[in-house]
């Protein structure tokens, strides 16, 4: 027999390989003659790096870049085994969880270290980059990753203007001069499941920045040096559009990495999906076997088990799923290619406990033994 196990990550738990590893160790105590392969599974969000870059043997890298509040931090990104494409995840230099509750202020914190990373990582050779946004602390409009890619954002007197999103209140003129000469030659491929243009009501400083900490007094004046710096930017730019979704991904992300680099925005899960090559294996497969931390109704709206059942059908597979918990709702995953969904919880217990990362794997192990075992009886009755 086989088997493909694509898991997501259990958050705060189990790594998506190390969820995979306790799936196919359950599987060998009933097949242990069976080929299993264990593929790195990721939506874009927390944990893409890790699960993309030794999931394709690739190396995790460490840079220590400015954090949101402009002390130094260190971050990890990867870089694939071909050399030329980075793993990025951009809350590794800018996310919230990085700003204590009380320091919270999206007036200032800054995206500055996102350009720092891609800098590094261009120093050693990347010109394809996947980028993870999401959970930052910042709504600068992408302002800080520019400035430390080499653009130069000044004021009516031709000073730099000081990051974060007060930074943007000052914007008078941008410079291209000094812009690293690399960038021309890179392509980004940005995970983002975020529709929000970059102003307005729907826009990030009204929906996003509040959770960063902003007052309303402070939202609507964001959005008013937001949409200056959009008109800056058409100016420079002309196919700059405030109005693209996904433009005000990210505190504003999103719009700088459409008007001033090489990007597309797209799914994370679809991004992930294409660059393991997960289809190819998927289709030699006789059972396929995802997962994820808890399975609900959430789960159909791009959440990485759902990416890949909707692959598995295309080649008529079978497709099961073992999560840590499931809710009631999850049945409607039966419905979006997912076959029979397990939780494997085996007693009650506290939610610390069954997060343990040792529990969790003896969990995951136990359970699909058990699915296995019925497996094996019904394969030999065939």
């Amino acid at each position: 027999m086989n088997i493909v196990i694509a898991m997501d990550s259990f958050k705060g738990s189990l790594t998506s390989l190390e969820a995979g590893e306790a799936a196919c160790s359950g599987i060998r105590r009933v097949l242990p003659e069976a080929k299993v392969k264990v593929m790195p599974l990721a939506d874009g969000g927390e944990g893409t790096v890790e699960a993309l870059t030794l999931g394709m043997g690739g190396e995790l890298h460490r840079v220590e870049v400015t954090g949101p509040l402009g002390d130094k931090v260190m971050a990890q990104y990867g870089i694939l085994p071909e050399g030329k494409t980075a793993i990025v995840e951009m809350a590794a230099a800018t996310g919230l969880t990085l700003v204590p509750q009380d320091r919270r202020n999206p007036l200032h914190t800054t995206t500055y270290g996102v350009g720092e990373i891609l800098r590094d990582a261009s120093r050693h050779g990347c010109r394809h980059f996947i980028i993870g946004i999401g959970g930052s602390a910042t709504n600068d409009g992408g302002l800080g990753m520019l400035q430390a890619l080499g653009y130069e954002m000044l004021d009516e007197n031709g000073e730099l203007v000081p990051r974060g999103a007060i930074g943007l209140k000052k914007l008078a003129r941008i410079e291209t001069d000094k812009v690293m000469p690399e960038l021309k030659d890179c392509s980004f491929r940005i995970a983002c499941d975020v529709a929000n243009p970059l102003c307005g009501p729907q826009g990030c400083s009204a929906i996003f920045a509040p959770q960063k900490g902003a007052s309303p007094v402070e939202v609507a004046d964001m959005d008013k040096w937001m949409a200056h710096y959009a008109e800056l930017s058409h100016g420079k730019f002309s196919h700059a559009n405030a109005e693209t979704p996904g433009a005000g991904a990210t505190g504003g992300l999103g719009f700088a990495f459409l008007t001033y680099t090489n990007a597309k925005l797209e799914s994370g899960i679809d991004i992930v999906l294409a660059e393991t090559k997960l289809e190819e294996q998927i289709a030699k497969a006789d059972l396929v076997i995802t997962g994820e931390g808890r399975l609900d109704g959430q789960t159909i709206m791009g959440k990485a088990p759902i990416g890949v059942a909707k692959i598995a059908k295309r080649y008529n597979k079978t497709v099961l799923s073992v999560s840590g918990s499931v809710t009631p709702e999850a049945k409607v995953c039966n419905e979006h290619g997912i076959d029979a969904f397990f939780p494997m919880l085996r007693s009650v217990t506290s939610l610390e406990e069954a997060m343990n990362p040792a529990t969790a794997r003896q969990n995951m192990a136990d359970t699909v033994e058990q699915v296995m075992r019925l497996i094996k009886i019904y394969d030999f009755r065939k």
